[in-house]
């Protein structure tokens, strides 16, 4: 059976925050909220955690995980940021955007797409999200809260706990957060590319490209 917080979406409790990052460290898997919806996390090093939410996302090995940042420079040490790419992020973040970018030699290899050797990655605006990566003191390794035969995100903490709390060791309920994912932006080649739609505006990233 997996634990419950209620943290408060603001202003998050340490020591449930502290807890939650333990959790982690010791191999555990976390429902928690972002700036666009709910997502599962675990440490980046943690192989079988990482084949625990493929399992439970039913993806296969080519689906991309993103590592959930806490500032831009520490998206700087996972992924090959040229100049560009730097300004217009900064831009960006915090916010509800995910980008595409060369991974560099820290992000283990089975966390980066099998052909293009790239990773996802962004820098959340949100409480909860924030004080945890402060806390564990490296990204999360995280996958949107998509259930197989769901074709948007889990919304409603409840609901998460009825599907999930025998396959996940923390669901942390931070109220409601949405249920649109980020807008993903692709920054490997010369001009940035939209991927996908989703939360953030996109129009400053229509005029860089």
């Amino acid at each position: 059976m997996s634990q419950f917080f209620t943290i408060h979406p603001e202003n998050p409790q340490k020591r449930l925050i502290t807890q939650t990052a333990n959790i982690l460290k010791t191999g555990g898997i976390i429902v928690y909220p972002t700036d666009s919806c709910y997502a599962l996390g675990c440490c980046i090093g943690d192989k079988m955690a990482m084949e625990k939410i493929q399992h439970i996302r039913q993806t296969d090995k080519e689906h991309n995980f993103t590592l959930v940042c806490k500032d831009l420079s520490e998206i700087s040490s996972y992924a090959k940021v040229d100049n560009v790419a730097f300004r217009l992020i900064k831009g960006l973040t915090p916010g509800p955007y995910t980008f595409i970018l060369k991974a560099t030699h820290e992000v283990p290899r089975r966390l980066q797409n099998p052909k293009r050797k790239t990773i996802g990655l962004r820098v959340p605006n949100h409480a909860i999200a924030n004080a945890l990566l402060e806390a564990l003191g490296e990204p999360i390794m995280s996958a949107t809260l998509i259930l197989p035969g769901h074709q948007a995100p889990e919304t409603e903490p409840d609901e998460i706990r009825e599907h999930l709390e025998k396959q996940v060791d923390l669901i942390i309920d931070g109220g409601h957060c949405g249920f649109e994912p980020t807008t993903v932006v692709d920054l490997t080649g010369e001009l940035p590319l939209i991927l996908r739609q989703g939360k953030g505006p996109i129009d400053s990233i229509e005029n860089n490209s």
